[in-house]
């Protein structure tokens, strides 16, 4: 939001002044839910989400919302710091609820350095995660793989060992602060006194400075590096699920410990057959000859082709169970079935003989020939 002016809070959650701790936590959800950047890929989706988790985090809290109500965004910048505003207790329960992953981290994810005024104590911080979109066949979904990929992250400088400095230097601490990376300002108004917190400018809120950089690093700590990383697919996978490597993501800011990547798999769809859960889905032509008389037809499994008994009289629609030729149900649970829906195929283009033998077959069954 930098420097342009602040929407009020409640226009931003779209509820009244009068409105209540339930109604501003159900509007929440809501736009929370419709605009988290992961389900949301907007370009102005991440801009949105910080916008109303700021309102809701001011908002939900009695005390903030008095000094809000009182003071408007004044009020709220000079008294509380970022620590104050995103507490974990404000939104843990609307995130899991909604899936969205680990709360612990999520903040840090997307709110990293401050933001909306409220800047964080500069210090170590728990890196980005990745995520990483790995696409796979059904068969190979069904007897689970290990795939080796690339991922390109930050990682601590090998040169300087993350610190930014040259070697034979260390970072220094700035005086100005004396570490902290805020500056403290009381300023007296009749018999109140206003306290407003900042960021400290000369060490840019990091509580120490470099006077000799690291050449290889310039300065930052951090180089970008390709790492090859081994994903292990486990049987029976599901579309759209992903799996958590832990500590394969970015390295945290000032030697902070490193994120997480998330493998997301995507199984490509089978041209026969379709998932159901544990079982497969398949649908079978067979020719009314064999349907009448009964007879076998070859039907697509994940172990390839198998026979299935078509018994006399079947009908179209039919469905038959090929027991264990389905997904895995995960370690030691077997496999789902493959279910085949035979649909009864009804002859065109007839010649003269065969239109002939039909109509004798229908007079024998009782039928009056048509026309």
């Amino acid at each position: 939001m930098g420097s342009q002016q602040k929407r009020d809070y409640y226009d931003v959650l779209g509820v009244s002044r009068k409105a209540s701790k339930d109604e501003i936590r159900e509007a929440f959800r809501k736009l929370a839910f419709q605009y988290h950047p992961d389900r949301n890929k907007a370009p102005d989706a991440e801009g949105k989400f910080k916008e109303i988790s700021e309102a809701y985090a001011i908002l939900s809290d009695d005390e903030k919302r008095q000094q809000y109500d009182l003071l408007g965004h004044e009020g709220i910048q000079g008294r509380y710091t970022y620590e104050d505003i995103f507490t974990r207790s404000n939104f843990e329960d609307v995130f899991k609820e909604f899936g969205f992953g680990n709360f612990d981290n999520i903040f840090d994810r997307f709110f990293r350095g401050g933001f909306g005024g409220f800047q964080r104590p500069y210090g170590p911080e728990r890196g980005n995660d990745l995520r990483y979109d790995l696409e796979i066949s059904m068969e190979e979904a069904a007897s689970g793989l290990e795939r080796e990929t690339s991922v390109l992250r930050s990682e601590n400088c090998s040169v300087c060992n993350g610190t930014g400095a040259k070697p034979g230097t260390a970072p220094k601490t700035c005086s100005k602060c004396q570490g902290s990376g805020q500056v403290r300002y009381v300023k007296s108004a009749g018999f109140a006194q206003l306290i407003q917190v900042l960021t400290c400018d000369r060490c840019g809120g990091r509580g120490t400075f470099i006077e000799s950089p690291c050449l290889n690093c310039k300065g930052t700590g951090v180089t970008r590096k390709v790492r090859r990383v081994v994903v292990k697919i486990p049987e029976g996978v599901e579309d759209e699920s992903y799996l958590k490597l832990q500590g394969q993501g970015d390295v945290g800011a000032n030697r902070g410990r490193q994120g997480d990547l998330y493998v997301v798999v995507h199984v490509k769809p089978h041209p026969f057959l379709t998932r159901d859960g544990d079982n497969l889905l398949h649908r079978a032509e067979t020719s009314f000859p064999t349907a009448a008389l009964g007879g076998k037809i070859l039907v697509p499994t994940l172990d390839g082709k198998a026979e299935l008994r078509i018994p006399p009289g079947t009908q179209s629609g039919t469905v038959f169970r090929l027991r264990g030729k389905g997904m895995p149900r995960g370690r030691w649970h077997g496999r789902g079935d493959e279910l085949i829906e035979v649909t009864v195929r009804t002859p065109t283009n007839l010649t003269p003989k065969q239109r002939r033998l039909l109509e004798e077959l229908g007079e024998e069954l009782g039928e009056k020939k048509s026309g």
